[in-house]
């Protein structure tokens, strides 16, 4: 559970306070006012980065050099803060710092002191749209029950990266093939570690998702379990282990590899497939059906989070509910009200469930020219902060 959080200069905020009881947390705002900023700041705590951007400046406020989120949950104080590009740097050479307890620390240590699941509009695009979407959902599943999976992605990432130069390179005939040898070890290494934990994960989800979708729609269900899959370029073969199946196909398409100067297999390239009654729902399902296989994966990462260690995890749920029937709206409303604490954003309460509306704390976002305002709370009411750029 999120107890408090303190935020500066990010996006729409430029100074914000607010502390944070159990239950829904109901924010309320037009579009543009600073609620998806709010829910980005919760992100920044629990992963360390945001989920709508990878260039880290693009948080900072415009108009300053610096912006800082601090939070506290799980008993434990974190900050993360970031540097504009071509900004003085306050404190340290670093343009991004995390910190736990003051200690700083690196993202992977933040994996199990702020758990959650993010629920956003992009998403209903998870089931039709590019496999990057999907591996991404996969990926920062494994990497909130994991630190080691999250190691063994960021390493085989930086092997991708260096042999997809070495490729360039060997086509513009500046380096040699026996060079890649150096770059092939870490690929495979990782690259089987990373294939093998999804393979586990997504084993682990075949229940809870199953279960989810008969929850939200048994009438779908009726027809066959929904199932998620994992669609591999380096299958293996009678015997063979994800890194013998890599090997393989990395000699396999050597020469195709030179001439796009890129590396063409591998778990960056794999994809995970949704599928009812053997039916693949990217092709044939009705998007109302995509829609509720989505929310079905959603709550499945509830419950499997949940599993891992007991402790439920926080549910953000940005402008979402406009985007689904009734019935599912009232089934998720139902989760939620199992949930310790959700942080729950729309443009009007009349899109929400009335019992969730009577049973959430309340607070208003408003866009003001001297940065987003968050008031309300019930006695809790935002404040503004108390320390500079420079200080902590």
């Amino acid at each position: 559970m999120l107890d408090s959080i303190a935020i500066q200069d990010l996006r729409a905020y430029a100074s914000m306070r607010a502390s944070f009881g159990p239950g829904p947390q109901l924010i309320v705002g037009p579009n543009a006012a600073g609620k998806t900023s709010l829910l980005e700041a919760i992100v920044l705590l629990a992963w360390g980065r945001s989920h709508r951007s990878s260039v880290d400046a693009d948080l900072v406020r415009w108009g300053t050099d610096l912006a800082r989120v601090e939070g506290t949950a799980a008993g434990k104080t974190i900050e993360v803060a970031m540097v504009r590009p071509g900004a003085a740097i306050p404190t340290g050479g670093a343009r991004k710092r995390i910190r736990v307890n003051g200690v700083p620390r690196r993202a992977a240590a933040l994996v199990g002191l702020l758990r959650i699941v993010i629920f956003a509009p992009e998403e209903m695009l998870l089931i039709a749209g590019s496999p990057t979407l999907r591996r991404g959902a996969l990926d920062l599943l494994a990497g909130q029950r994991s630190p080691t999976y999250a190691r063994e992605l960021a390493t085989y990432g930086r092997a991708l990266q260096q042999r997809n130069g070495l490729l360039r390179a060997i086509r513009e005939e500046q380096a040699s093939r026996d060079e890649l040898r150096y770059w092939d070890v870490p690929l495979l290494d990782a690259g089987a570690a990373v294939v093998a934990e999804r393979l586990r994960l997504l084993d682990e989800l075949a229940g809870p998702i199953a279960r989810a979708h008969a929850e939200i729609a048994p009438e779908e269900a009726a027809g066959g379990p929904l199932t998620v899959g994992y669609a591999t370029n380096a299958p293996a073969l009678a015997g063979e282990t994800p890194r013998d199946a890599l090997a393989r196909r990395l000699a396999e398409t050597a020469d195709k590899e030179v001439w796009n100067g890129a590396t063409l297999v591998g778990p960056h390239r794999d994809d995970i497939t949704f599928a009812s009654a053997g039916r693949d729902l990217a092709a044939f399902a009705s998007r109302g059906q995509q829609r509720t296989a989505i929310l079905a994966w959603k709550l499945a990462e509830l419950d499997l989070l949940t599993a891992h260690d007991e402790r439920p995890p926080l549910l953000l749920l940005d402008d979402v509910f406009s985007e689904l029937d009734p019935e599912r709206r009232s089934h998720l409303v139902r989760r939620i009200a199992d949930l310790p604490q959700a942080f729950v954003t729309t443009t009007t309460p009349d899109d929400l469930d009335p019992a969730l509306v009577r049973a959430a704390t309340t607070w208003s976002v408003e866009a003001r020219p001297d940065g987003a305002a968050l008031t309300g709370g019930g006695g809790r009411e935002a404040t503004e902060l108390g320390f500079g750029l420079g200080e902590r």
